[in-house]
């Protein structure tokens, strides 16, 4: 036998989701405005089970407060913005991208998950 310690392998610290430099501009304007809880510290992100194709995200302020909520959650920080992504989630958004869009009719935050098995045709929904 040998006397080597056992080599354990390395997590490469890649984050769990892409967040663009638009989504993470307008994720700051959230986080600083009137309706943020005043000791806000990022976003959570999650999924739920609605909508006509399974599960949907959802997005809520992540506050100082309220740590025990997200005590548990993966979590990243990119753009200067921090992410915590709640654990029953974080397999279904593995790799998926974050932005956030804007025209003349709309403007919301896209995700592009490569997990997707499908979409509704409104994009509110998706199934893995």
């Amino acid at each position: 036998k040998s006397s080597r310690p056992r080599r354990t392998p390395r997590r490469n610290n890649l984050n769990p989701i892409i967040l663009t430099e638009s989504a993470a501009s307008r994720l700051k304007q959230l986080l600083t405005g009137p309706s943020a809880p005043t000791d806000a510290i990022g976003i959570r992100l999650g999924v739920k089970r609605r909508g006509c194709n399974g599960l949907s995200y959802t997005l809520n302020y992540a506050s100082a407060a309220e740590s025990e909520l997200w005590a548990h959650d993966e979590q990243m920080e990119a753009h200067g913005v921090k992410i915590f992504i709640e654990p029953m989630a974080l397999m279904n958004v593995v790799g998926t991208k974050m932005d956030w869009e804007e025209d003349e009719l709309t403007s919301e935050f896209t995700f592009t998950n490569p997990n997707a098995k499908g979409e509704c045709g409104c994009g509110e929904s998706f199934n893995v």
